[in-house]
Parts: structure tokens; sequence; C-alpha cells
């Protein structure tokens, strides 16, 4: 089983966000990164248990630069067999995509799986674009996926229950909590990390779709009233008049 997780990087929750040159930028002064969590906590771990599962290997790839190199390694030292990074940017979604699934065409994947989204952008649109690209089913946002030869079963949390998925292989999906339960890398994997096979292979083309124009930063949350839970009125009438919710 050949199984391609697609990872990337995402400043640490806990970083300052600010932007430069206008707002037109992302400063990434002092910012730490980290494997985005829905790629190494549901698409790595899931991709991870099924080859010690059934056998198999595990390849992680990401549109960067050197500088992610260093989260490549985190993800190598959870169990990850290889590595490739695409060299270049990943400012636009398509491009990304599109440079993922020639890499998976050339290479014959049985799974692709990406993390539902990133958390620094949130578009959930880099697993459907890769499905299409290589013309195969897609199924978004799993929270389960097991694997009867050639035949995957998968979860969906949908409004009011669940939708069980069949679908045989190969095909892309995308992971959402529930998936799997996050690991911790431990010092023989860190050590091991650092001699896994990480190929960089130039980007296949310059075709971008997006752009980002400027950046704004959310309005700043108002400070918080405390009313005497025997004034109801006083409550209703700021429901009513400031939070307009009533």
């Amino acid at each position: 089983m050949k199984i391609l997780v697609c990872i990337s990087k995402a400043p640490d929750t806990t970083s300052k966000i600010a932007f430069t040159e206008n707002n037109t930028k992302f400063d990434e002064n002092g910012v730490q990164y980290i494997v985005n969590p829905y790629d190494e906590w549901y698409a790595l771990v899931r991709a991870l248990e099924i080859k010690e599962t059934i056998g198999g290997n595990v390849t992680i790839i990401t549109v960067g630069n050197t500088a992610d190199e260093a989260i490549i390694r985190k993800a190598l030292a959870i169990g990850a067999d290889d590595a490739v990074r695409i060299d270049a940017e990943p400012n636009d979604a398509y491009f990304t995509a599109s440079q993922i699934a020639k890499y998976a065409k050339e290479n014959s994947f049985d799974i692709v799986l990406t993390g539902k989204e990133t958390i620094n952008y949130n578009g959930s649109q880099v697993g459907g674009m890769i499905a299409e690209e290589l013309d195969l089913p897609f199924i978004s946002l799993a929270t389960k996926l097991d694997l009867n030869g050639t035949t995957a079963t998968l979860e969906r949390e949908i409004v009011g229950g669940v939708q069980v998925v069949e679908v045989s292989t190969p095909f892309v999906a995308s992971c959402a909590k529930g998936m799997a339960e996050q690991r911790i890398p431990n010092m023989r994997g860190i050590m091991a990390a650092r001699t896994k096979p990480l190929t960089v292979i130039p980007v296949s083309s310059n075709e971008e779709f997006t752009s980002y124009t400027s950046y704004t930063m959310p309005d700043a949350k108002s400070a918080c009233k405390m009313i005497n839970p025997e004034n109801m009125d006083e409550l209703v009438a700021l429901l009513h008049n400031e939070a307009k919710v009533i």
C-alpha cells in the first residue's frame, strides 16, 4: 500500500500575528512554524496506522522552500518513510494542488490524504483539486477510514448523523477530527528522521490563479459586561439594544 500524505506548515497558535508592506504580506518575524495539525494528527497518523496494520510505504509531500525542511523532519520523526519537497512558495491553492498531483500521478499512489484544511488559511481546497487533477474519487472531511483489500470504508459527519462511504483505491480523502489520535515523536524517531530520504524537485509550472491583495486583523473583542442574575430586565435590554440578537 503506497500512501501519499500532503503536509503544510502553519504558525504555532501562540505566535503573534502581524502584517507588513501596507498589510499585503504576512510578517514571519518571530513566528514559530509547526506541521499543520490536521495534516499531522489525522492524515499522517492514520496513514501510519494503515502501514503498521497491512504494510506499505508512507511518503509525505509539501510545497515550500528550504525553511520548511524543519517541519518535514518533524513529520518524518513521527514515522513517515520518506519525504518530497516541491521547491516553490505555495501562494495559490490550485498551484499547490497541481504540483502535488503531478508527482502523485508519476508515482502511482493507492491513497492520497490531506488534512481537512490548514489552520492559518482554512481554505479546504487542495484535496479536492488534487482529486480532480488525478481524476480520482474524493471524500472530504472523513472522520474514519478502514481498508479491506482494495476497498475503503470511510465515515463523514453530516447534519444529524454519519454518512458511510465505500470507495475503491486509488482515491483522495481529506481528514478531520476523529480519524486518528496525535502521536508525539520519540527519540528513536527523531534520530532516524535525520537520515530518511528527503527529495527536492523543481516546480512543473508556475500557473497561479489567485493572489492576496491585503490582510486585516479582526476587530478587538469588546469588554465583558457583568449583569446581576436578578436583573433580567437589564439583560434583555442589552441583548436587544446593544447586542441586537433579540
